[in-house]
């Protein structure tokens, strides 16, 4: 299967990057998920995310904006990190867009040594940059599988080692991993992916013992089947059976994931530590 280095999948998939502009609310007090509660959650923090071009790092990352935040977007594609930053500006918000490679830590750590230089620290890091390369077992290759244990296992760990001393050094910060629920659960077809996630989760366990007590907290988001464009190939009949697996009858939005990075990234959740949060409509009751 092609390389889709947004992870438009349909798939269980939670990294599924399609289209832009997926952004909720409106301005820069707007609170982008229209529940009542207070805007500017993540008021002055400066937010790294990756994957940040389409789907539900853009989504990710206009949220922030609107919450407050710095927002550093963060992806492959300098073209689109860059629309995506200014995608934030134009809704109020304040970012910055880099292009890396996460499997590149000469690119990381430049991005990561500017926005030091320049906000004096990091709060929250979303790991959310990822590919999926489908194939049953009998038939993946060898590069199917290294390529998106690359990307979307060892990327999260050269991320997070590279924000890691920055965080430690001002005793906080929130890293979030966007799994799926295949991370769990596996799925066919997934080995490569279904690893990859389950490796990030695995990442988070470790890092929330290890970290917690110097005032860091991790967690994962473990979405179910994400609505973006790339769905827009799938036959009606596809798309109309994968709806029927969710009980609550629908596809998850892609601001519906970045409420909940959001509501981890904030204060409000400052006890949930190593929790792994599925966001999946109910889909595996």
């Amino acid at each position: 299967m092609a390389d889709k280095r947004r992870n438009g999948s349909t798939h269980v998939d939670g990294n599924s990057n399609g289209n832009g502009k997926n952004g909720s609310g409106n301005g820069k007090n707007g609170n982008g998920n229209g529940n009542g509660h207070s805007a500017m959650r993540l008021s002055g923090k400066v937010a790294i995310i990756t994957g940040a071009g389409r789907g539900i790092g853009h989504a990710t990352s206009l949220k922030f904006g609107r919450e407050g935040a710095i927002v550093i977007t963060c992806d492959i594609n300098a073209d689109q990190a860059q629309q995506a930053a200014k995608d934030v500006t134009e809704a109020g918000g304040e970012a910055l867009g880099y292009q890396i490679d996460v499997r590149d830590q000469a690119s990381i750590t430049r991005m990561v040594e500017s926005v030091v230089a320049r906000y004096g620290r990091i709060d929250c890091l979303v790991n959310n940059a990822g590919i999926v390369q489908d194939s049953t077992l009998k038939n993946m290759t060898e590069e199917q599988f290294d390529s998106v244990i690359e990307i979307n296992l060892k990327g999260v760990y050269n991320c997070t080692k590279a924000v890691v001393d920055v965080m430690l050094k001002q005793s906080s910060g929130v890293i979030l991993n966007a799994s799926s629920i295949v991370g769990i659960y596996g799925n066919f077809g997934q080995t490569n992916y279904a690893a990859s996630k389950f490796g990030v989760i695995g990442m988070v366990k470790t890092w929330a013992r290890e970290l917690g007590r110097k005032g860091i907290r991790a967690n994962a988001v473990c979405p179910g089947f994400v609505l973006t464009p790339i769905l827009g190939k799938i036959p009606e009949k596809v798309l109309k059976a994968l709806e029927d697996r969710v009980p609550l009858g629908r596809l998850a939005r892609p601001e519906e994931i970045a409420n909940t990075f959001a509501f981890l990234a904030s204060d409000e959740a400052s006890y949930i530590n190593g929790a792994v949060i599925e966001v999946s409509g109910g889909l595996t009751l």
